[in-house]
């Protein structure tokens, strides 16, 4: 019999190794990464405080197109770029979720680094 690999728990022991490295303050939040099948999700947090500051993604109702391809991606990362500049929110620190920087992961950081913010 043939086993496949969890991958899921692959990620997230790649993810709890990131995290014990990398925490978001009230100076410089963490901008979180989640990446499903169909959808891609950002999301801007306080680690300290234990709170979400700024979040998009491709589920909510103003959304147009596909959510799992990398032009939606980008949009995701202009958009919770452009919520956090209007909260005040200029620089992050870039938490890739265990994913790969490659693909959606890549052109999400791309997108919230076109549209102004620094990480």
């Amino acid at each position: 019999m043939i086993k496949r690999p969890d991958t899921r728990a692959q990620r997230m022991k790649r993810h709890s190794r990131v995290r014990s490295k990398i925490s978001g303050t009230p100076e410089r939040p963490r901008l979180s990464v989640f990446r499903s099948e169909n959808n891609i999700y950002a999301q801007i947090i306080d680690d300290v405080a234990g709170s979400t500051l700024v979040s998009a993604s491709t589920v909510e109702k103003g959304f147009e197109g596909n959510g799992g391809n990398v032009e939606a991606a980008k949009k995701i990362g202009a958009l919770v770029a452009e919520r956090a500049l209007k909260k005040g929110i200029e620089e992050v620190v870039f938490d890739r979720g265990g994913y790969i920087y490659h693909g959606r992961v890549q052109a999400l950081a791309d997108g919230a680094r076109e549209a102004g913010l620094k990480f």
